[in-house]
Parts: C-alpha cells; structure tokens; sequence
C-alpha cells in the first residue's frame, strides 16, 4: 500500500519543528544514514517528458489589424485591448544540450535535452503564484548571450537527463552569477545520473573548495513556507516510500546559492509520471518548489549584501598591544557572517574605550599563537568535530585564561547539537549553565536587562525579552560564552529572513559586552 504524501501541522511551531527533524536527522545519520540511490538507468538520450507548455495568448495593438477593404481605400483603425505588462521574470531556465533530431508523427524535430519538460517551471510558477499569492514568471535563457545580472534574473534552472559539460566563459559567468546574489536551481530529470554527475562535476570546476553537501531537514529551504521533515518518493514500479530530503546545496553565507536535486522534481511539477527513475511525488514536489522559490524571494535581497566584502584596512598593520579579534576556524562553514566582525569592531571602536585593531586574525585551535589572544570567537550553521588534539589545544587554552565565545549562526539547531556536544569533551562534566541577569558580562559596559529577537523566536518562543547567553566557568571564572540564538546576523545590520536571532542593536551591544569582558577579565 503506497504511503500518503505527510501533510503540513501548522500547529507544530517552526522553531519545535526543525529541532526535532535536526535531532532524529542526526540519529539517523549515526546509524548509516539515508540509503537513497538516484538515476541507476543507463542509456540517457532524447526523452519526452511533459506536454508542451501552454500557448501564448496572442494580442495585438491597435492599428495592427484591418478591416477588410478592397485596396486602394485607407483602411480603418479598429482599436484593441492592449495585453497587460508581463510580469517580472524569476526564474530563466538554461538551454542545455546539444542539438539532437528525432521523428514525431513522421515529422522531424529538432531537440535539445533542456526541453525534455518544456512546461515545468512555467507550471510551478502558476501554481505557487496562486498559493503564494505573488506574481512572477519564467523565461528561456541562452546562457551564451545572457547577461548573468540577477537583477534581471535572480535565479537559473538547469535541468535535463544527458551529460553535459560548459565552456570555460560560461563556468566563470556562473560564478561571477552567483557571487553577485543570482541562485543556481537544478535538477535531474527521471533522476537521471548522467545529468546528476555533470552537473556535480561542473560545480566542482566552477565553484572548486565548495563541493556540494546534502542539505539537513532543519535548514530554511524546508520550512520556508510548507514544513517538510522527509521526502515522499516514487520508483519506476510505482513504489512510494519516505526519506530524509536528497537536496545537496553550495552555501556562500548565510544562503544557498546552489540548490540541486538528484532525484526528479520538474516532472512533479509539471504534473506527470513516468514508469521509470526516481521521484519525489507530484504534490510535494509542489510543496518543495514552493518552498525554493519563497526561499529565493526570502534571501535575495541577503544575497546581493553578502556580493560585497568589506575589508579590514588595519589587517597588516602591527598589533603592539592593541585587541586584535581572533575567529575560530573549523570543519564547518565557520565564516558565514563576512561581514559581523568588521561591523563589530566598528560599534566598539566608536562606542567604547577598547582600543581594537581594525583586523581579523582566522586561527585554527592547533596554531601556536591562539595563547595569545584573549577571546576566541566561532559561529556556523553546521556539523563540526573536533580532533583529540583539537580538544586539547582548547582546553590548555580555556585553563590559562582564554575565553571561547560561540553562536550558533541563523539559530541552526545542527550547529547547536554539535557545540554542545563538541564542547562536552573539552570541558567534561561541566554543562552550560543559563547565565544570570546580573551576571558582569551583562553590566561590564552596556546595562543589558532586555533584548529584542528576531521575527521567528518570537513567532515560536513567545514574547521573550531577556538575555538568553550560557556560560561555563573555570573554578569561577567564565571561560566559555554561548548563544543558541544568532548574534553575528545582528552584528551584519541586514535583514536575514530566516534567523532565529537577536536584533542589530541589541546583537551589538551584547558582542561590545563580551570583548570587554574578555578584555578586562
């Protein structure tokens, strides 16, 4: 019997939600994790997928048709209702693949591997347009002669079942693209694996250092606007069964700037099935193109603030004795902020006596010189671990009086699980404890009894309006600082949509406190 497609509990709040899919997500990867296999068939080539899309409607302007007079008599004007302005372009799906011919009908026409489901974005944009109540639209897009400004395009779909490879103008074009704020969307139709591994491969080239990862049930992407903790799936023999989501994703940030499905949802969103390849089902593939593009709409403006890098002007000047801010490298992304720290230390230099050096050390726990400075700061999204000598490193480092101060970047639970658990081994038997409201750290410059979140912790907590920081101490002295709510998000000054955090003001006067504590104790 087919498992039924789970529906979305608006009753489970966001927040509740995502910790508990982290949680079991991370279980489940312990024990072997997801054993989903994409696009075993063999022979890729011309496959019609879907239907055509649906007809323009046809309009003309006035004065383009004629009443039919025998010439030489002037025609008569005969005015019409002009076509209303299109609506703004979303998304552009890529022309892909090589020119190919086949014989439909006995006619012979031309095809390309991109046109396999010529009506799949064009039908998930009406259909989200609807459910979203928005008004966007799609268009075709030669990626030889597009301009790759995501103003003019904010997202790309590359889809199709063939491999295929890019020219080296056009890969640098992508990257130029994305790092400007434009998405890259893919997807393998019928989860084809010969796309699957060129589109991997090309992302491999033209993004190197930034391989594409599997994207975990807590992140954005799948609660943005329905609440998705697994995937319904359909095998070619007509099969349902439940997995953990198979998207994988290239982060720059704090957003996805490329979302990729190795298993089929354009079909899904263009209505139809196929006895053959993997799929997720037609109505939640809906749900999750609902969700990519309210993701996309959520994070643009995001995107286009992370294009530009500011840059540290006293980064190779002297230190001599001035506070010099040091952040943790780690396995995970641990730069998702780029830039919270410059804008930090910008509130410090002009809102307190702290003489900071306008520099960012990044240091990983086996440099020597991590004794040298005196608050190590981290933060990320994701899964990390620490080595042995790593743990070691740390806790000699705490021991003589450093100071190790942590968020967890956009409130992500996956980040939460693993610094909780990370900083277990270096300070065993000694949890983070709540720290109270007159605690120094709260006092020792700004006077902090209240704070304002964003947006999500109250939809989720409630109107919560205390500080929410844990600490460890070391035989009374605080020698660990962490949030489970964001603080580098704030430190930035732009809107993240998607953040379980404090707001600017109240980020900045918290992360003043914490550098003046470390200084001073």
């Amino acid at each position: 019997m087919p498992h039924k497609t789970p529906k979305s509990d608006p009753s489970v709040s966001r927040r509740h939600f995502l910790q508990r899919t982290g949680i079991l997500y991370a279980a489940s990867a312990l024990a072997g994790g997801s054993q989903l296999v994409f696009g075993q068939e063999e022979n890729s080539g011309p496959i019609d997928c879907g239907p055509p899309p649906k007809a323009k409607p046809q309009s003309r302007t006035g004065g383009e048709s004629f009443v039919p007079l025998p010439l030489p008599v002037t025609p008569l004007r005969r005015s019409e209702k002009k076509r209303p302005p299109s609506p703004p372009a979303l998304i552009g799906k890529a022309a892909l693949g090589a020119p190919r011919w086949i014989t439909r009908d006995g006619k012979r026409t031309m095809y390309r591997d991109w046109m396999t489901d010529p009506a799949d974005i064009d039908t998930l944009l009406e259909w989200t347009n609807q459910k979203l109540g928005i008004n966007f639209r799609s268009i075709e897009t030669d990626l030889n002669t597009f301009s790759y400004d995501p103003l003019e395009l904010p997202a790309l779909l590359i889809a199709g079942h063939n491999s295929f490879e890019f020219a080296d103008d056009i890969r640098s074009a992508l990257a130029r693209y994305v790092a400007d704020g434009g998405m890259i969307l893919a997807d393998a139709c019928c989860g084809w694996n010969d796309f699957a591994e060129s589109f991997r491969r090309e992302m491999d080239l033209i993004f190197p250092g930034r391989p594409l990862r599997k994207m975990l049930p807590d992140e954005p992407v799948f609660s943005s606007y329905y609440k998705l903790s697994s995937f319904t799936y359909k095998k070619g023999d007509g099969s349902e069964y439940n997995d953990a989501p198979c998207l994988e994703s290239i982060d720059f940030g704090c957003r996805s700037g490329v979302i990729f499905s190795p298993c089929d949802l354009t079909c899904g969103w263009d209505g139809h099935e196929h006895p053959r390849g993997t799929r997720v089902v037609i109505d939640q593939a809906r749900q999750v193109g609902a969700n990519l593009v309210t993701y996309l709409l959520g994070t643009f403006q995001l995107a286009r603030f992370l294009s530009t890098t500011k840059r540290y002007y006293e980064q190779d000047s002297p230190t001599r004795d001035d506070f010099v801010f040091a952040q943790l490298k780690h396995e995970g992304d641990w730069d998702p902020d780029p830039s919270a720290v410059h804008n930090l230390l910008k509130h410090v230099r002009d809102n307190s006596t702290l003489a900071v050096k306008f520099k960012r050390q990044e240091v990983e726990l086996t440099d020597p010189e991590i004794a040298t400075y005196p608050i190590l700061y981290m933060t990320g999204h994701h899964e990390f671990h620490w080595n042995q000598e790593e743990v070691a490193r740390l806790q000699r480092y705490l021991a003589a009086g450093g100071l190790l101060a942590a968020d967890a970047c956009c409130g992500r639970v996956s980040f939460d699980v693993a610094f909780r658990r990370e900083i277990a081994k270096v300070l065993p038997g000694s949890p983070l404890d709540r720290l109270p409201g007159d605690h120094p750290v709260y006092h020792c410059h700004n006077d902090i009894h209240q704070v304002e979140y964003t947006p999500r912790v109250r939809e989720d907590y409630g109107p919560i309006d205390t500080p929410e920081l844990e600490g460890i101490a070391i035989d009374g002295r605080l020698a660990v600082i962490y949030s489970r709510f964001d603080l580098g998000n704030g430190w930035e000054q732009f809107p993240h949509a998607y953040s379980y955090g404090v707001r600017d003001d109240d980020a900045l006067k918290i992360g003043t406190n914490i550098l003046v504590y470390a200084v001073t104790h």
